[in-house]
């Protein structure tokens, strides 16, 4: 079965970001870009990372009639779809932390970074398939090279499921699947402005978190773990 989208396979790029939206631009058909090798990646808070030797770097630009505060849900949306995808390609469990990292045994192994413009998101994700002295707090996903092919696969498997749920609605979103993968819950976390217990993940996707007795709803920013002692 055809896919519903343009795929771009390149060797190097700047920003897979960057590129599929101008792709999907150009084409009016939604893009994705597959790279081995991201010269200027970024993440969240414009954060930037160190590449693995081998490594996952795809974004998927298309056209969304959601409204703008649905897309809230996108970034959980596509942790759920990426969850999916490793699971049946490398028989691995990831778990999620709130709201777009994957991790594998405590460390993280990927991330999402999800941008929109009027009608036009990206939804892009980085994946540490294969690194052999990988920066602290990071993990790979394999203890081997998967080649070169493993990159687009993967890509593949996640754009595949992620418009699968898009096309579905914002009201059939994995909720509970997130929760169950999803580390953050019961955990104590801080913020900026606060520290408290997370309980659940609103109909939102935002984090909810009980402090001093009563439910705070963080929809955004930085959220850190602490374990009790």
């Amino acid at each position: 079965m055809a896919t519903p989208y343009d795929i771009f396979r390149l060797a190097t790029v700047e920003s897979t970001q960057d590129e599929a939206r101008g792709l999907a631009a150009d084409t009016g058909v939604p893009s994705l870009v597959v790279a081995s090798e991201q010269l200027s990646g970024r993440g969240r808070q414009g954060r930037t990372w160190t590449q693995p030797d081998r490594g996952m770097f795809a974004s998927l630009a298309f056209v969304s009639d959601w409204a703008p505060f649905e897309l809230t849900l996108i970034p959980l949306i596509t942790a759920v779809a990426v969850r999916r995808a490793v699971a049946s390609q490398f028989a691995i469990e990831l778990d999620l932390k709130w709201p777009n990292d994957l991790l594998l045994d405590g460390r993280k192994v990927g991330g999402i970074l999800v941008e929109s413009s009027a009608s036009t998101v990206v939804v892009g994700c980085g994946m540490n398939l294969w690194w052999v002295d990988p920066v602290d707090g990071a993990a790979s996903l394999l203890d081997e090279d998967p080649g070169s092919n493993a990159a687009s696969r993967s890509a593949e498997r996640w754009a595949d499921s992620l418009l699968a749920f898009l096309e579905d609605g914002s009201q059939a979103w994995p909720r509970a699947e997130y929760e169950q993968a999803c580390v953050t819950l019961s955990r104590d976390v801080y913020w900026d402005g606060g520290e408290g217990r997370a309980t659940g993940i609103a109909a939102d996707g935002a984090l909810i978190v009980a402090k001093d007795g009563i439910d705070v709803v963080l929809h955004s920013g930085e959220v850190h773990t602490r374990d009790r002692r």
